[in-house]
């Protein structure tokens, strides 16, 4: 891989990790275009540099919410001292971690079948294409009334359980777990806090255990520089991603991303009915 191959992936992971159209996805249609093979010849390697790309998207979330994760890890230490949920935010820290239980679970149990199996790119698209609906819909007749601190534990658990289904590429992390708060009443913009928040342990766990390996045997030799490239790109792209995501959901709706998810996903579907390319790996 070279220097550039692992910049352009870097600013697709960010980018697409926080707004709503799958970086999943995005990450298996890129070098598909692209006909980019060394992934796909380096099955190792392809999980080394997932690492890379998890913790600049962590570094995102870090650096962006350093404040909130202060606050929250503060509350949610007291409550585990006094035994007892006395502010918003010990709730609020508590819910986040209710709502990550049941990704973690499906994740460690069904991982080589996600792999291995849901990430042909006809498959993508089409759950792009679908999901898209679905988050019009979600935004066009949800009743938007709540703030992220009026959340409670049902709500959380609906996203959480909602985020499983991200582990399919086409999806998308952020998307479903911002029409998931939709659907439970939150602002647009405060699904999207939310969803990002609750990112954070997740995105954190998937580098910590798939970095397991790179603690144990080190890079592949050839590999630091697309990984630093890699982990640089994701986390500048990312932060950006973010800051412009709760800016614009302040005002807007998510009209843009469906429209996008639908010619994204009616494109590739159209390159494979011209036998452009294939429609698996």
């Amino acid at each position: 891989m070279t220097i550039l191959q692992a910049i352009i992936l870097g600013i697709v992971q960010g980018l697409t990790e926080f707004l709503p159209i799958s970086s999943s996805g995005h990450l298996i249609f890129v070098p598909w275009l692209l006909d980019w093979q060394y992934l796909l010849d380096n099955p190792e390697f392809n999980k080394t540099f997932d690492v890379a790309l998890h913790l600049g998207t962590f570094i995102a979330l870090v650096v962006y919410f350093w404040r909130d994760i202060g606050v929250l890890l503060a509350a949610w230490a007291r409550s585990l001292t006094t035994r007892r949920v006395e502010t918003p935010e010990g709730r609020l820290a508590w819910l986040i971690l209710l709502s990550m239980v049941p990704a973690a679970i499906v994740g460690v149990l069904f991982e080589e079948t996600i792999v291995n199996v849901l990430g042909a790119p006809w498959l993508v698209a089409v759950l792009l294409i679908v999901f898209g609906a679905v988050m019009w819909a979600a935004d066009r007749w949800s009743r938007k009334v709540r703030e992220m601190e009026q959340l409670g534990w049902r709500g959380a658990l609906t996203i959480g359980v909602s985020q499983a289904l991200a582990l399919s590429p086409g999806v998308s992390r952020s998307g479903v777990t911002m029409v998931a708060g939709l659907l439970v009443g939150l602002t647009r913009e405060a699904a999207a806090r939310f969803s990002f928040l609750m990112s954070i342990p997740i995105i954190a766990g998937a580098a910590a255990y798939s970095g397991l390996d790179i603690l144990r045997e080190g890079l592949p030799a050839g590999t630091a520089g697309p990984f630093l490239a890699g982990i640089v790109s994701a986390a500048l792209s990312g932060f950006a991603a973010i800051w412009f995501l709760l800016a614009y959901l302040r005002r807007h709706s998510f009209l843009p991303f469906v429209l996008y998810r639908f010619a994204v996903g009616a494109g590739v579907l159209l390159l494979m009915a011209l036998g452009v390319r294939a429609a698996v790996l």
